[in-house]
């Protein structure tokens, strides 16, 4: 069987418009604002995007069919991003597994963390951890071969062909999110035909390193969201695209720049310069990342 290697700058196979089912919430009678993708990332500071105030442009469309459409566009360099919304998280980890199922993870290796920590009132707080997929990935700088790159749509993936397995990525990773193959992908990998073993859906071969791609291969020529965003029975997981300003869990469909203000959005170690693009809603006033004892 031939495997097709794909350079990093061809980025994803165009496939068929898919229809996710986008409604977009928008009021029709908002005007788009002025500021640039960058600069909406720029604006969301430690204390959340409530502090950016009146500074905060919100991107809009007048047409809700036009942000629809337009998501669902291949010809149309879209800017993706994730948002976790801890509100709703109660800590089943059916993202975590549905990811394993779908990429053929050993149990020992998950693509996502859950941190768990108690609270004041002898429950739990839950907090997952998939890569954070920056604008300034300290994985990326230090890769000796190059294997890591950031494809135009902005997921950072991981070539697993050109990857020597140097793990220097690992310890450069501030969010813990790569890991080492050490064994084969587990029998029940299936990976689709149109996407044979590339960054977009690796086949984990021994001796490189793997992480979350977001399941870039669906996304947005498939009918399907992300494995974990689908799996998660609370809604918990949202997948944004900064161009057009549309998030989506599967089950409701938001404006993502209003959503970030009104849920208070910050990222996990934003202070590190590495710009994540995926956005935390604070569920009950917990620290993002838990405390600084007892998580586990």
């Amino acid at each position: 069987m031939q495997i097709h290697k794909r350079k990093p700058s061809e980025g994803l196979a165009i496939g068929p418009r898919a229809d996710l089912g986008l409604t977009p919430t928008i009021d029709s009678g908002v005007d788009r604002g002025n500021l640039s993708r960058r600069n909406l990332l720029l604006s969301l500071g430690a204390a959340g995007v409530a502090s950016a105030g009146g500074a905060l442009g919100l991107i809009a469309f007048r047409d809700e069919a036009a942000a629809a459409e337009a998501i669902m566009d291949p010809s149309l360099e879209h800017q993706w991003c994730r948002v976790v919304d801890l509100r709703k998280c109660t800590g089943e980890r059916k993202c975590v597994s549905s990811c394993q199922t779908r990429h053929g993870l050993p149990p020992e290796q998950t693509w996502m963390r859950v941190l768990s920590w108690p609270d004041e009132h002898g429950g739990e707080h839950y907090m997952p951890v998939p890569c954070q997929m920056c604008e300034n990935p300290p994985c990326q700088a230090v890769c000796p071969v190059s294997a890591t790159f950031t494809n135009p749509q902005g997921i950072v993936l991981v070539d697993q062909e050109t990857c020597v397995g140097s793990r220097a990525c690992m310890a450069a990773c501030p969010y813990e999110a790569r890991y080492f193959n050490w064994e084969s992908p587990a029998p029940t990998n299936k990976m689709p035909t149109q996407s044979l073993n590339t960054p977009e859906f690796p086949s984990n071969q021994i001796g490189t390193v793997g992480k979350c791609v977001l399941c870039a291969d669906r996304m947005p020529y498939a009918k399907e969201l992300p494995a974990c965003v689908e799996a998660c029975p609370n809604g918990v997981h949202y997948i944004g695209d900064l161009v057009t300003d549309v998030a989506v869990n599967g089950q409701t469909t938001v404006r993502l720049s209003a959503f970030l203000k009104e849920g208070n959005a910050v990222r996990f170690k934003e202070e590190l310069g590495t710009s994540p693009r995926t956005f935390y809603i604070p569920g009950h006033g917990q620290p993002i990342g838990g405390p600084s004892e007892g998580v586990s």
